[in-house]
């Protein structure tokens, strides 16, 4: 598992920021209604106060999740060592910092919103990155729709959190034109909810069409087996940090958070999916583990009895693991 906490440089720069900025615990939770109505962030980022409030507390599962999800490439793809990164819809460059921890090979980033405050504070946090990449990374203003002017293409492509802001008649075409500047590996993180899932499988099947071969978290190329109403969405636990709490007004020291991701590769890109993958929390009983499983031939309960030598293994998996 990806470690989910912040980098140590980002969480300085961030408690930096909320030293200047004050309380931002009402701004706070205008935000996180805003995110759970699958609102525009637009619409709740105005001022200073109100990015300071961001970072605080949206920034923090989403990195989590989105480093989740680079470690899970990385396994899957161990040779892709990608030197370009297009951070599509960046925020206050999120994916980047994670892309920067999951991969030391980045030499050149590009960060792109159509926030001009969203790109300044991605420019400010960036500037305490120790990564030469990402300290110097170039930021212009453009949508998901519009992605920088000309035809570069990139090694590694990320939208995190950003297709749900978009309506459902724009979600494949917008991908579709990332899979265009896409050379290597295109990760589509968004959240673990119905709506998100659902336009995941219809951009994951216009992706195959174009081209893309799987990566994760699907164990094939198949259409989902998954009964309607069910959804694929995965679970990361990241600690808090005080800032965190209070901006949150929280009493827990942790958060989950849950997320769905959709992964694929140009064909040139020698990547190996999973043989299947843990898609519920498994159920371990002292003589036996059910383990509800996503495989190449559909769902299946694999049960494995205390006998079965791959019993020690089977018991320490965990909800979202794959298995090879």
């Amino acid at each position: 598992m990806a470690d989910p906490r912040l980098p140590a440089p980002l969480q300085a720069a961030i408690a930096e920021l909320l030293a200047a900025s004050g309380n931002v615990a009402r701004r706070a939770g205008a935000q996180s209604e805003a995110y759970r109505a699958s609102r525009p962030s637009a619409d709740v980022v105005a001022d200073g106060a109100d990015l300071a409030a961001y970072v605080a507390v949206r920034l923090p599962a989403t990195y989590a999740a989105i480093a989740e999800v680079l470690e899970e490439i990385g396994r899957r793809a161990p040779g892709f060592a990608p030197k370009s990164l297009l951070d599509a819809g960046t925020g206050p460059g999120t994916a980047a910092w994670a892309a920067t921890a999951a991969f030391g090979s980045l030499q050149h980033i590009t960060l792109v919103d159509h926030n001009r405050s969203f790109l300044a504070m991605a420019g400010r946090l960036a500037a305490a990155s120790p990564a030469p990449a990402l300290a110097a990374a170039e930021r212009l203003k453009g949508t998901l729709l519009a992605p920088p002017p000309g035809e570069r293409r990139f090694d590694l492509v990320v939208t995190g959190y950003a297709l749900t802001e978009l309506p459902d008649h724009e979600v494949v075409d917008a991908a579709l034109r990332l899979w265009k500047r896409c050379d290597g590996v295109l990760a589509i993180v968004e959240p673990g909810r119905t709506r998100d899932y659902q336009r995941l499988m219809t951009i994951r099947t216009a992706l195959f069409g174009a081209g893309a071969t799987i990566v994760g978290p699907c164990p094939h190329e198949r259409a989902c087996p998954l009964p309607a109403g069910d959804w694929c969405h995965f679970s990361v636990r990241l600690p808090r940090s005080r800032a965190h709490v209070q901006a949150k007004g929280a009493s827990l020291g942790y958060e989950d958070e849950k997320f769905s991701y959709l992964a694929v590769a140009r064909p040139a890109i020698a990547a190996r999916p999973v043989a299947a993958r843990v898609v519920r929390q498994p159920v371990v009983r002292k003589f036996e583990v059910e383990l509800p499983l996503c495989g190449t031939t559909g769902l299946e309960q694999r049960a494995v009895a205390r006998r079965d030598p791959a019993f020690k293994v089977a018991r320490k998996l965990d909800w979202g693991d794959g298995l090879d």
